[in-house]
């Protein structure tokens, strides 16, 4: 089966353009054309090399905001994303929109043709889109589900940027001292042996390191691919995976700011699918994926049993550290008034504001801690470079 990119003429004489995946001819696409209702102006067969190319996360938001607009339009569900599949600049992204846009035609539901592409639509944009389409609310569920993700995006991206910093500096660190060991060394360990200085201790190691850069470099190099390819296979353990989101949580200086991300994103997600009418266990079970944390999992799964129970959720959460007081005092008035999603989203909002400031915190601490780390080691590389120097010259006097 191969893809074509093709262009048709609606009833009206409009012409679009697209993707029609997993069809043998270029006959067998106008026969499907024609069942839809176009007429084929022309085709060509494409590669699927398009799918390999990177989709990214600001795609898919500006793709669920347009289709919200459109549903909320009253256009239907096909000609929505014929047109967004027409305005898609990614090929791959193109190529997604056109399999669902099929699967569609075919008689699947919603949901079902999103679910193919779990890797680019998550958990909680299906279950947005199953609670959107069964209440009659999909343009809702959809606007609701964009600014979820465009929020989710957001912190994502602020996280980043408090891990950036010492990343780059440590980078930098790392590279000027490769220098000093490659090329500043090397001229000072030959000064030293014309001058027969005995090396003390920190020398003779810098020297043995500099002979190790200069001509074992590559070996170093496959060592670190070989490392970096055992710890990728060990964090693909279970249980290396649920240790290290337990140490994650309370690591130091970035413990508080990991258990505020995590409970950011359970609390919006839970608190977002129940307000669009989805059931709260089934809420809780898509909030404890996206937030993404064995330790959190574990909860949310002592949660629905205790909410199965008939226990309120506020009173359910009182009982873990990991949600902050104002979370708690939230949920068991927002329940108490009715109003438990829009409580618990002002919860995640607040939240959200508070790991900015945290982050901002974080990197004023850093970066003058980054920068005396660094000076130290660099000064203790110079001061092993020149100490033999000191004591010839005090020999000589």
């Amino acid at each position: 089966m191969a893809v074509y990119e093709y262009t048709a003429r609606d009833g009206t004489g409009n012409e679009f353009s697209g993707f029609y995946n997993d069809i043998d001819s270029v006959s067998m696409l106008r026969t499907e054309l024609d069942k839809m209702g176009y007429q084929l102006v022309k085709a060509h067969r494409e590669k699927k090399i398009a799918k390999k190319q990177r989709i990214k996360q600001a795609e898919v938001v500006a793709f669920t905001y347009q289709f919200a607009g459109m549903t909320s339009a009253g256009l239907p569900i096909t000609k929505c994303l014929v047109t967004l599949e027409e305005q898609a600049e990614n090929p791959a992204f193109k190529s997604v929109i056109a399999e669902i846009r099929q699967d569609i035609q075919a008689g699947l539901s919603l949901k079902t043709a999103f679910e193919k592409h779990k890797k680019l639509f998550s958990e909680f944009f299906l279950g947005m889109v199953e609670a959107g389409e069964s209440a009659s609310k999909l343009s809702e569920a959809l606007n609701l589900s964009a600014e979820y993700l465009e929020k989710r995006m957001d912190l994502k991206r602020k996280v980043r940027s408090a891990f950036t910093y010492p990343v780059f500096v440590g980078g930098v660190c790392l590279v000027v001292m490769a220098g000093l060991l490659a090329f500043v060394v090397p001229v000072f360990a030959k000064i030293y042996k014309q001058l027969h200085v005995t090396l003390p201790g920190p020398t003779l190691l810098l020297v043995v390191l500099s002979d190790l850069i200069r001509h074992w470099w590559w070996a170093a190099l496959v060592g670190l691919v070989l490392v970096a390819m055992a710890l990728r296979r060990i964090f693909k353990s279970p249980w290396v995976r649920t240790r290290f989101d337990v140490f994650k949580l309370n690591m130091p200086a970035f413990g508080r700011l990991n258990s505020l991300v995590v409970v950011s994103h359970f609390t919006r997600t839970f608190a977002m699918l129940a307000s669009v009418g989805v059931p709260l266990i089934d809420a809780m079970k898509v909030a404890s994926t996206v937030a993404n944390n064995h330790k959190m999992a574990e909860i949310s799964d002592e949660l629905q049993a205790a909410i199965r129970a008939g226990n309120p959720v506020g009173m359910s959460l009182k009982k873990y550290d990991i949600f902050p007081p104002m979370i708690i005092q939230l949920a068991t008035s927002g329940e108490e008034a009715g109003v438990l999603a829009e409580m618990l989203t002002k919860g995640a909002d607040f939240i959200d504001k508070e790991i900015d400031r945290m982050i901002h915190a974080l990197l004023v601490r850093l970066e003058p801690a980054l920068t005396v780390v660094m000076g130290t080691f660099i000064g203790v590389i110079l001061m092993a470079v020149y100490l033999p120097m000191f004591d010839y010259m005090q020999h000589l006097k």
